[in-house]
């Protein structure tokens, strides 16, 4: 009889500041810093950058993440009640179900919460395909904001394995599209992008907090910021909450100022 394989231990994160920790952080140590401050309800969004700006490696932000970010990342979703990523991100990403992982399922089941989050898309177009696992292997039934000029046969389709709403004549508005989660009592978002969703949100001065991963690489290129498109009249100030690292990536926690 042979000794089952140890599993892979979590990467090693660390608090840089306010105050440095002593030794790596624990999950519950490091939710208990995200929990810190956050309202109800609450808009987080989540993003990774290289060094130099770019917010994709080879067209993707899931080349810029390593353990670490894959850490965090998996930890803030056991947070919140819905995720909220743009259609454009969704395809280019590789999106399946929303499902977290069991250790996540089960904290977010002894916290009174379902076991994973709802998935809301943003899509002004519809081109989702109703037959994709996102829709036929959700644990969640999925949300789908669009817009009047979206194809009628689309929308018909999708709402068979989603529900569809309607947030604008020809682009989804933020502030509409926020208040539909939030009367479904899913008022602790969290954003994953893209660019142009995040934009939009700025824009409508809904983001309450930001996480931003700085990928210890330099990528150079034409990759697009993380956040392209809408500005608001009077930019949205920011203070820095904590800092924490680990393999040479840093993990920024900024909330409205």
């Amino acid at each position: 009889m042979t000794d089952a394989p140890n599993p892979t231990p979590a990467p090693a994160v660390h608090r840089l500041s306010p105050l440095p920790s002593q030794t790596g952080l624990s999950d519950d140590d490091i939710v208990a810093l995200y929990q810190e401050g956050a309202g109800d309800p609450w808009l987080r969004v989540n993003f990774i950058a290289s060094v130099d700006g770019a917010a994709t490696h080879q067209g993707l932000s899931g080349g810029l993440s390593n353990d670490v970010d894959g850490r965090v990342f998996e930890l803030l979703r056991r947070l919140c009640d819905v995720v909220l990523v743009g259609a454009g991100t969704v395809r280019a990403e590789g999106y399946g179900a929303m499902r977290v992982a069991p250790a996540s399922a089960q904290v977010r089941s002894g916290a009174g919460m379902t076991p994973h989050p709802v998935f809301a898309i943003v899509s002004a177009g519809l081109d989702l395909d109703p037959r994709s696992p996102i829709f036929q292997d959700a644990p969640e039934r999925p949300i789908v904001l669009t817009t009047e000029l979206s194809r009628p046969e689309a929308r018909e389709a999708l709402s068979e394995v989603a529900d569809v709403v309607v947030c604008g004549r020809d682009r989804v508005q933020a502030e509409r599209g926020l208040a539909v989660l939030h009367e479904r009592g899913l008022t602790r978002i969290h954003c994953e992008g893209g660019p142009h969703l995040f934009a939009d949100l700025i824009a409508a001065r809904a983001v309450d907090e930001l996480c931003l991963t700085i990928s210890p690489r330099l990528e150079g290129g034409t990759a697009s910021r993380i956040a392209t498109g809408a500005a608001p009249i009077v930019p949205l100030g920011l203070r820095l909450a904590h800092t924490l690292a680990g393999d040479d990536t840093l993990l920024l926690r900024y909330v409205r100022g």
